[in-house]
């Protein structure tokens, strides 16, 4: 029988301070949210100043190293990124988060919204050799999943040019707001609508290249199908 994974424990950096009640230490809803998820956000400091990236992200939430028993977050980039040379010599902060839905209450103080979210803070390492490749796979499959191995391998050039970093899975924060709107008992009765108005990521019909003339493949189709179409 394999073991349970080890529950998110907070630490003075992940610990919230307010609306405790929304803390989930849950790893399987951490899982969750990085296996949905598409893009995250890399906070460093970058020549004194704080920096706030958007990027892609992938994650292996396997012990695929010593520093890292409970998985990893690879992020990758340009070699001449500032903002991936800086980052392993220093703590970073990484986060991820799904909005699934805007809260309209009857007051703006009210307004909310429903998320799913989660912050990482570590030291990442940079990854080479074959780990890079790994790590570059899952890079691509996490976005289409299978996509990977339909592509020619990366070039010396391609792995030359592009910097790979791992951040531990350690340290670890995961936040949920779901339901109804939770107004003031005495607003309840006032003329104006409240309700929750769901969000969520869906796909068009894949549009092929001008200079291609091959047929979409089955796994573009069914990452398109996973997605859902709106209605």
């Amino acid at each position: 029988m394999s073991a349970q994974p080890a529950p998110l424990s907070g630490t003075p950096r992940t610990r919230l301070r307010r609306s405790r009640e929304r803390t989930v230490t849950d790893r399987a809803v951490l899982a969750e949210i990085l296996d949905e998820a598409m893009f995250c956000h890399l906070g460093v400091v970058v020549d004194g100043a704080p920096v706030v990236l958007p990027t892609t992200f992938a994650a292996d939430l396997g012990p695929d190293a010593p520093d890292a028993p409970h998985g990893t977050l690879y992020l990758h980039g340009s070699v001449a990124a500032r903002s991936l040379v800086a980052a392993p010599g220093q703590t970073v902060c990484v986060t991820v988060t799904l909005v699934d839905g805007l809260v309209l209450a009857r007051s703006g103080f009210h307004h909310s919204a429903n998320y799913r979210s989660a912050v990482a803070y570590g030291t990442p390492r940079p990854v080479t050799g074959e780990a890079k490749l790994h790590a570059l796979d899952l890079l691509v499959d996490h976005l289409v999943p299978g996509r990977s191995g339909t592509l020619r391998p990366p070039s010396r050039k391609d792995l030359a040019a592009t910097t790979v970093l791992a951040l531990p899975l350690t340290e670890v924060s995961v936040k949920v707001r779901s339901g109804d709107v939770n107004d003031e008992t005495e607003d309840v009765g006032l003329p104006v609508w409240a309700g929750v108005l769901p969000l969520r990521t869906v796909a068009s019909a894949p549009e092929t290249s001008a200079d291609c003339d091959l047929p979409v493949p089955d796994h573009v189709r069914d990452r398109a199908k996973a997605l859902g179409t709106a209605d």
